[in-house]
């Protein structure tokens, strides 16, 4: 193990042992541990008490963050020919049908995020094993299957964008870049909060939430108290 850099040592050493319970005092944590030489991505780690093995417990959903997280999506359609030109007139990056889907066979995914109408879900069956790892498999849920592609493709360009738990029962969000305010972390951060407890799964049974911490690409772990949302 290489050893620690003075820059992350003195970074531990403001957040180790312990627990914020304001919100604008933890992002103000965050911004003087992003010291990186580029502009670091700000994440939430939620460890949540649910295992996702069980349908009743999984967390699949999307969410606008009122700030957006400072990065534009490349979307993929796959629909009828019919309804190319509506899907690039909406802002579509990529838009197919079959030839769409031989790329995706082929795991050229050159896209963020696929989008499909109804009738294309039965061709994209075989795709799972290919799509799933990536977390790119549409779904009625999560709003990436749709009819109406104008309003789906408006709502994702303004930065909705879809989480969920992964299969510890733990959810790592993105939710804005180390050089916004203060003010817009922290409304990123409630929305995004409010979010997660609003789409908790039926199946879970007393406390929701495990832990929660945040912390930027190259810093340290900086831990929430759960009462930090009240």
């Amino acid at each position: 193990m290489g050893k620690l850099s003075k820059r992350h040592k003195e970074n531990i050493a403001k957040t180790s042992n312990k627990i914020y319970s304001n919100l604008d005092e933890a992002i103000q944590i965050l911004k003087e541990t992003s010291t990186a030489k580029f502009v670091e991505s700000v994440e939430l780690h939620a460890n949540l008490n649910i295992d996702p093995k069980y349908a009743d417990q999984q967390l699949r959903t999307t969410v606008t963050l009122p700030n957006g997280v400072g990065k534009q999506s490349r979307i993929a359609v796959l629909t009828n020919d019919e309804n190319f030109n509506e899907a690039k007139n909406a802002g579509a990056d990529i838009v197919g049908n079959d030839m769409l889907i031989e790329e995706i066979t082929k795991s050229n995914l050159n896209f963020d995020l696929l989008i499909a109408t109804p009738n294309m879900m039965p061709k994209l069956a075989k795709l799972g094993r290919v799509l799933g790892p990536k977390g790119l498999m549409p779904s009625p849920k999560s709003g990436t299957v749709s009819n109406t592609l104008s309003t789906t493709l408006a709502e994702f360009k303004k930065g909705k964008f879809e989480y969920k738990a992964d299969k510890t029962g733990i959810v790592h969000v993105n939710f804005g870049k180390a050089n916004f305010t203060d003010t817009q972390l922290v409304e990123n951060l409630k929305a995004l909060y409010n979010s997660i407890e609003k789409n908790r799964p039926s199946g879970v049974k007393g406390k929701y939430f495990k832990s929660l911490s945040i912390c930027t690409t190259m810093g340290p772990s900086i831990k929430l108290d759960l009462n930090a949302f009240i």
